[in-house]
């Protein structure tokens, strides 16, 4: 241990997590500019934070039956980091054009998910409410999160004029397209996977 660890924690010592420099209202986007917090990029961005933090809560609860899925959602908190990064970034300035958008590749890794799951479960043609077993429920809030999180995205991809920023977002209400979708047939395999009985809405 000695020296280098005591210097180390000498300097972390200095470095504090609140700054102040949001204390009126405004904040940093990854490109450099202030913004105010109440702007739609921040709502979105926080949407995408919220969503990335249900995922989290989804892993920690799953139980070891589902392991193979826990790394398959990890695998998704960290496009939806990279996702952030997008969003974080002015269209145009050096810092988005320096960012990769999603892959198709990144796609193709929850259409193959879905497709694997959806092998496995009955057809369904009407309306599941929303919860059964704990871990579909939480599936379902994470669905919900998701697709205010692609409606927000969707609006800020509507302002953007077009090129490679537009290609880039574009990307982005893709793949929270298709993780919504991800998230809804991850419900219903929990739900197979643990026996319980899915309900419908009788309407």
């Amino acid at each position: 241990v000695g020296k280098p660890f005591d210097r180390l924690s000498e300097r972390r010592s200095d470095i504090k997590i609140y700054t102040g420099t949001g204390d009126y209202g405004k904040t940093s986007l990854f490109s450099g500019e202030r913004i105010s917090k109440s702007d739609g990029r921040m709502e979105a961005l926080g949407d995408v934070d919220e969503l990335n933090a249900l995922l989290g809560m989804l892993c920690t609860i799953l139980s070891k039956e589902l392991s193979g899925t826990i790394a398959e959602i990890q695998s998704i908190q960290s496009t939806l980091f990279q996702v952030g990064s997008l969003l974080a970034s002015t269209p145009g300035s050096p810092s988005f054009v320096s960012l990769k958008g999603i892959h198709e590749d990144q796609i193709k890794f929850l259409e193959a998910a879905i497709d694997r799951m959806e092998g496995e479960l009955p057809e369904v043609r009407l309306f599941i409410l929303p919860g059964g077993h704990p871990f579909a429920a939480w599936a379902h809030v994470a669905r919900a999160v998701c697709r205010r999180t692609e409606r927000r995205v969707v609006h800020l991809f509507s302002e953007v004029k077009g090129g490679e920023a537009k290609e880039k977002l574009r990307g982005v209400v893709v793949f929270l397209n298709r993780l919504s979708a991800y998230l809804f047939v991850f419900a219903r395999y929990c739900d197979h996977m643990f026996g319980v009985e899915e309900k419908v809405w009788s309407g």
